[in-house]
C-alpha cells in the first residue's frame, strides 16, 4: 500500500484508533517533524489533545540518514550497538553527534513550545505517532523516555515499518498499531506518493 501523503496515512491510522474517540486522558504525540502531521490528523479525528515529543536520531558517519542511535528531550539515549559495533563507531563520534542534536533538540523546545518541557503524562494513555519506522531507533528512545512517565498506556501507531523494527518495537508497547510491515522493506519515503519535508512552521501550526 502506499499512501498519499502523511494526511492520508494519519486518517488511516485514526480510522483504527475510533476505540480512543472523545476518551478523557488521551493525548497523541507525534514525532517531530513528519509524524507530527500524522499525529495532528489523528488528534482531529479522536478530539484529543496534541502535542510532540521530540527525538533526535544520530546519524551514521558519512550517512546521517542511517540511525546509529537517537537521543530525546529528556536525556534518554538510544543507540544501535549492532551498527555501531560492525562498523567500529569511535565513542568521540557518537558523543559529539549527540552534543549536537541536544543543541537542535534545545532549538526545537523553544521554536515548538516557547521552551516548555514535555507535558504531564502521568496516568494518561499516550498514542505515540510517526510517519514510519526502519531501524527504530528514534521511536525506541521516545518509547524508552515514555516508560519513565508512569503512563497508564502507552500505544503506538504506524503506517508502516520494517519486520525487524515492528517486531522489536510491539513487544516494549502496550498496544502496536502498524498498517503494514512489508517484506523487502525500502526507505519510508517509498511508501508515500507525497512524501515532502515536513517544515518548522507546519509544525508549530499544527500545535497552535
Amino acid at each position: 500500500m502506499i499512501y498519499k501523503d502523511r494526511k492520508d496515512a494519519g486518517r488511516r491510522l485514526a480510522e483504527q484508533l475510533a476505540h480512543y474517540h472523545d476518551k478523557p486522558d488521551v493525548i497523541v504525540l507525534g514525532l517531530p517533524r513528519g509524524g507530527v502531521t500524522l499525529a495532528y490528523e489523528i488528534a482531529k479525528a479522536l478530539h484529543c489533545p496534541l502535542d510532540i515529543l521530540i527525538v533526535r536520531k544520530i546519524g551514521f558517519p558519512g550517512n546521517p540518514e542511517l540511525a546509529a542511535g537517537a537521543v530525546s528531550e529528556t536525556g534518554t539515549v538510544v543507540l544501535n550497538n549492532d551498527i555501531i559495533d560492525a562498523y567500529a563507531v569511535s565513542k568521540a563520534y557518537l558523543e559529539r553527534e549527540t552534543a549536537q542534536q541536544r543543541e537542535e533538540i534545545a532549538r526545537r523546545i523553544t521554536l515548538y513550545r516557547g521552551g516548555k518541557g514535555v507535558p504531564p503524562l502521568a496516568g494518561k494513555t499516550v498514542i505515540l505517532v510517526d510517519d514510519g519506522v526502519a531501524t527504530g531507533a528514534t521511536i525506541r528512545a521516545a518509547i524508552a523516555t515514555l516508560q519513565q512517565e508512569k503512563l497508564a498506556k502507552l500505544v503506538v501507531a504506524l503506517p508502516v515499518a520494517s519486520q525487524e523494527a515492528a517486531r522489536e518495537i510491539a513487544a516494549q508497547v502496550d498496544e502496536w498499531l502498524c498498517l503494514q510491515t512489508p517484506a523487502g522493506f525500502m526507505a519510508v519515503g517509498n511508501y508515500y506518493y507525497d512524501f515532502t519535508q515536513v517544515e518548522d512552521e507546519d509544525v508549530v501550526a499544527m500545535l497552535r
